[in-house]
């Protein structure tokens, strides 16, 4: 009990100084874990540097057995290895996923790989280990492999490439259009037929001079991007030279072609203007953190989740160098969480209810995101008395004198509803807690005036 009430104390204290960001530790013991991603289940992918997909499960358990290994088929060591994947948007029904790695040449590969989910044998849990290589791309240095794809709203799959390394982007590729580096490449790979991908029509450089792959120009090394899965916005973090970090922000609808600015501009900022098209010509970041608190930003997600009310179409992002998250709201006013000290996050990573997780390398854990200033400051706001907190087998809430509680649903922090009711208007509403096992929970409460409320809970 003492424990308990420290804790809930804490979270209290908490809330009183600022909204925080807390994590929650949700698998541990990965190799350099890179990439997080879902299948459109509750299953997360993991991905490892080393080669190793593995599957971790929303109660925390990992599969003995990885989804996929492909540790011979790589180089790794700095920024090359196993990098991204994405699941086909009807995976649920052809079993397809892709891949970016950097092969043992050194060149980055897109490769498409299967699962069987039905007939008399399916293995949703193992993939099948025949590959097929849509792309190989040449990367003249070891840095900058970029590495992210994923899958936007109008079905075609995203690809996030760097300039090719070194420092500078010494060959210009990123503005180079015959040059597939420093881009984010766009192709539809329903095709059963070599190349195995065809070129959306809308990509700017159809018909004309130019790589058809290419969709926006400008990158230096994109270390994750990602769409707003209720809107569509694609979200870019673009990796800084020397001074500058950025974050892109282009809304959706997407334009048909967009020049990030590389290596003409650092940010907003002019970097090596040789031969390069004006400023107001490239695209405008929404954020451009510093240096030296930041060296090499890692690009996250919109949380779009039901559990953290606060957190609601705000953009998450961190830095390798920076410990703590950054935060952009609707108006694109960066702020940043506490610091997290020892971390060194490079991925997040999003569930199929739109939860949040972050990756650390150095660790090998991944942590959920959660709100820890949820709601006790919010109590005042209805002038509601809700008692016991913690709670064991049954909470109160006292209606006040204007107004009172029409409907309480508790969920989980993974943002499983577990208990809904429907509350009258009388002096004292009794909530039955007793089947709510020990633990925090969220609590929404909504009353007379349409006004809803989010609360912490702790349950003995």
């Amino acid at each position: 009990m003492k424990s308990l009430l420290n804790i809930f104390l804490l979270l209290i204290s908490s809330f009183v100084i600022s909204q925080t960001i807390a994590l929650q530790s949700f698998g541990t013991g990965f190799s350099s874990p890179l990439e997080i991603t879902h299948a459109g289940d509750s299953r997360l992918f993991i991905v490892e540097q080393g080669g190793n997909i593995k599957i971790l499960n929303s109660n925390g358990t990992i599969n003995a057995t990885p989804f996929l290994n492909v540790s011979p088929l790589i180089s790794t060591g700095g920024e090359r290895g196993l990098l991204g994947l994405a699941f086909h948007p009807d995976y649920a029904n052809n079993g397809f996923f892709f891949i970016n790695y950097t092969n043992t040449a050194g060149n980055t590969v897109i490769a498409k790989y299967t699962v069987t989910l039905t007939g008399s044998n399916p293995s949703p849990n193992v993939a099948n280990t025949t590959a097929t290589i849509l792309m190989t791309i040449n990367q003249p240095y070891s840095n900058h492999n970029g590495g992210s794809l994923k899958f936007g709203p109008d079905g075609y799959l995203y690809i996030g490439m760097g300039d090719g390394g070194s420092s500078g982007d010494p060959q210009n590729y990123a503005q180079n259009i015959n040059s597939n580096l420093g881009k984010m490449l766009r192709i539809n790979v329903n095709s059963t037929v070599s190349p195995f991908y065809t070129i959306p029509p809308t990509n700017p450089y159809v018909g004309v001079a130019g790589n058809d792959e290419i969709w926006a120009i400008g990158l230096r090394n994109p270390w994750k991007f990602s769409f707003n899965r209720l809107n569509g916005d694609l979200w870019i973090a673009d990796v800084g030279q020397n001074a500058i970090e950025e974050v892109n922000k282009i809304p959706s609808p997407l334009p048909n072609t967009v020049n990030f600015g590389w290596r003409c501009y650092e940010g907003n900022t002019a970097y090596n203007t040789s031969g390069c098209v004006a400023q107001s010509a490239t695209y405008t970041a929404i954020a451009t953190p510093l240096h030296p608190e930041n060296c090499s930003v890692t690009g996250g997600y919109v949380y779009t989740g039901s559990a953290y009310p606060n957190l609601q179409g705000k953009y998450l992002f961190t830095d390798v160098c920076n410990a703590k998250i950054g935060i952009i709201n609707s108006a694109g006013s960066l702020t940043y969480s506490q610091d997290f000290p020892g971390s060194s996050f490079v991925t997040f990573g999003e569930n199929n209810v739109g939860e949040l997780f972050i990756g650390d390398i150095g660790n090998g854990t991944i942590y959920k995101i959660t709100d820890s200033s949820l709601g006790v400051a919010n109590f005042d706001k209805n002038n509601y008395k809700i008692y016991p907190n913690p709670s064991k087998n049954e909470l109160y809430i006292e209606k006040s004198s204007e107004s009172y509680p029409t409907e309480v649903n508790i969920f989980d922090v993974n943002g499983k509803l577990l208990l809904s009711q429907q509350t009258q208007n009388i002096q004292r509403n009794i909530i039955n807690t007793a089947l709510l096992s020990s633990g925090l929970y969220i609590m929404n409460i909504k009353d007379n005036q349409e006004v809803s409320t989010t609360h912490k809970l702790l349950i003995e």
